[in-house]
């Protein structure tokens, strides 16, 4: 290979650093690294650069790249111009998809039960059309997949999966879980076991579950939610030699997340071991690739290499992108998206999630007769629970807050997030959800029709205002639906008639659900970030159909009065936003 060819494109000393500092992502030279990814992202040939990465091979990575370098020698000192490269591409690649047989979920039936527990008929007519989704989201991968992996960026999995949507066109993580609580209140119960299946056949893989079914997704995963996954799928069939089967893969992940992304921190004098978000690939991502390069242009290459790493931090998150993860200069949570630093802040959602979790591993235990194994996981939950409360519960405020390991304290802005350990219920005093209640009263986050924002500050990116996202509006629900007092209770109905509406309502616009909403807007979906709003949508179907479930004999489609316990925090809100 002419070394001229390969460091035309990216200084030799910032390739050198970055392939040295860190191994590549993955194997591929065509998918992960390398001067065909380059060049071709570099081009912008399509609106999405998921698109290419997305793409199968005609022919094997050698011939493949070795047809590249011959193009390359053509003009050895500039890149390919971008009508070569198309020529190139139409001969090696074919287009996104041709992974995927034909499919529809043989356990799909016309009428499932929950349907009858929807009193609203217009409500209960969309829902069946909600139902009817799962079809379309449906994919089995080819066997040509397993049979030539080296063609692929997909990554095989052995049972057909149900896709989040859109530009989202292979298994997913987190958005799964509530797609599984959807599908098993649509008595999809196979479906729902065989992607279970999948995600504990990624654990044994790969120690760990990676974010999405693309090979570039290898080096970071999202939050943890298969435990619950599989918890949600006992409580539906009480089948205890699944769960005895599926125990060994959930402990090997609970353990890569303790060695891999856990911290130790020191508060008043105790030290706390809490866990965050830390991918350490100091390279582009391959699906956001000129979203990456162009972003860290100007940056030393220490700094470019740290940027690209919390920006992978910000997508194994799951909030890609948000205000969240901005720290200034000073290391306070102001800044841009260029000033992401995901791996120094402990989020909040992610302990608390992870505290369910150690509780559940120690439930599973039980039921399988395992005591002593139970009571470690018990241990362990104590210990996270009060690594929480010393750390991230801040009792003036009445809710626990993201920690900042540069600055060593809380940022107090507001996210939904605040509130997972009401969710998690991973508390140990009654007063403490209470406070969070009325925190939640207070923040101003309240005051919106359609939902509650994914943050008060308006940043441009996906995961802030305006933008509402199902499963934080479906946490926000649940946990307040456990708690004893009415007002919390009320609170959460309310909240789930606002977020059913706003659903029902860009249905009936747009014949379709998407994967964020405008909290401004009577059925308006959300936007901002990198790409525009898909639909679909996995999880958005997957609340829909829980709230539908829980909340049906009382919710409507129409407008209808509020109930008083929503009036006082919107009374509140705006008296706050006066001041």
């Amino acid at each position: 290979m002419h070394t001229g060819v390969v460091f035309s494109f990216l200084s030799v000393a910032l390739f050198a650093c970055l392939n040295n500092a860190f191994p590549p992502p993955c194997d591929s030279e065509i998918y992960c690294t390398g001067p065909i990814l380059h060049q071709v992202q570099k081009a912008k040939l399509f609106d999405d650069d998921k698109y290419f990465v997305d793409m199968k091979l005609r022919e094997t990575p050698d011939v493949v790249l070795s047809a590249f370098r011959n193009l390359s020698n053509e003009s050895p000192n500039t890149s390919v111009p971008p009508a070569k490269l198309q020529e190139f591409l139409s001969a090696f690649f074919e287009k996104p998809g041709t992974e995927f047989e034909s499919w529809t979920p043989p356990d799909w039936q016309d009428k499932p039960k929950f349907l009858g527990r929807i009193a609203d008929q217009e409500l209960h007519n969309w829902a069946e059309k909600i139902h009817i989704l799962w079809k379309s989201l449906g994919r089995k991968i080819s066997v040509d997949v397993k049979d030539h992996p080296e063609l692929y960026s997909q990554i095989y999995t052995p049972y057909p999966i149900v896709v989040p949507g859109g530009r989202f066109r292979e298994l997913y993580y987190w958005d799964s879980y509530w797609v599984i609580n959807g599908l098993l209140l649509s008595e999809m119960t196979d479906t729902a076991h065989g992607m279970i299946q999948n995600f504990l056949y990624l654990v044994k893989r790969y120690g760990f579950v990676p974010n999405g079914g693309r090979i570039y997704y290898e080096r970071r995963s999202q939050p943890p939610f298969l435990t619950l996954m599989v918890e949600s799928y006992y409580q539906a069939t009480k089948d205890k030699e699944f769960l005895r089967a599926a125990l060994p893969a959930l402990e090997q992940e609970y353990r890569f997340w303790m060695q891999n992304r856990s911290v130790t921190v020191k508060v008043n004098g105790a030290e706390h071991q809490l866990n965050r978000y830390n991918v350490q690939v100091g390279l582009p991502r391959p699906e956001s690739y000129t979203d990456d390069l162009e972003l860290a242009e100007g940056l030393t290459d220490v700094r470019k290499e740290q940027l690209w790493m919390d920006l992978k931090a910000g997508a194994e998150s799951g909030w890609d992108f948000t205000s969240r993860w901005f720290m200034d200069g000073d290391g306070h949570n102001n800044g841009s998206l260029g000033e992401t630093s995901t791996s120094q802040i402990l989020p909040t959602d992610l302990n608390a999630l992870l505290c369910l979790n150690e509780r559940t591993l120690a439930l599973f235990h039980r039921i399988l007769g395992d005591g002593d194994s139970a009571a470690l996981y018990d241990q362990n939950a104590a210990r996270r629970l009060e690594a929480i409360e010393s750390v991230l519960w801040d009792a003036e405020r009445g809710a626990w807050f993201d920690f900042n390991l540069v600055t060593h304290s809380k940022h107090f802005e507001f996210y939904p997030s605040n509130l997972a350990p009401v969710w998690a219920q991973c508390y140990s005093q009654p007063e403490m959800g209470e406070k969070a209640v009325q925190y939640l009263k207070k923040s101003g986050a309240l005051q919106f029709p359609n939902g509650v924002p994914t943050s008060l500050r308006e940043s441009g990116q996906q995961w802030d205002y305006p933008n509402a996202w199902p499963p934080l509006q479906h946490m926000l629900i649940d946990g307040l639906s456990k708690m004893p007092s009415e007002d919390a209770k009320q609170l959460a109905s309310d909240l789930a008639q606002r977020w059913i509406k706003t659903n029902w309502l860009a249905y009936m616009k747009y014949e379709a659900m998407f994967e964020k909403y405008d909290v401004n807007g009577d059925g308006k979906p959300g936007g901002g970030g990198e790409y525009e709003v898909q639909l679909g949508f996995g999880w958005t179907n997957g609340v829909a159909l829980q709230l539908l479930d829980q909340y049906g004999a009382t919710l409507t489609s129409g407008s209808r009065r509020m109930s008083s316990g929503l009036l006082l925090p919107l009374v509140i809100s705006a008296a706050l936003m006066l001041q």
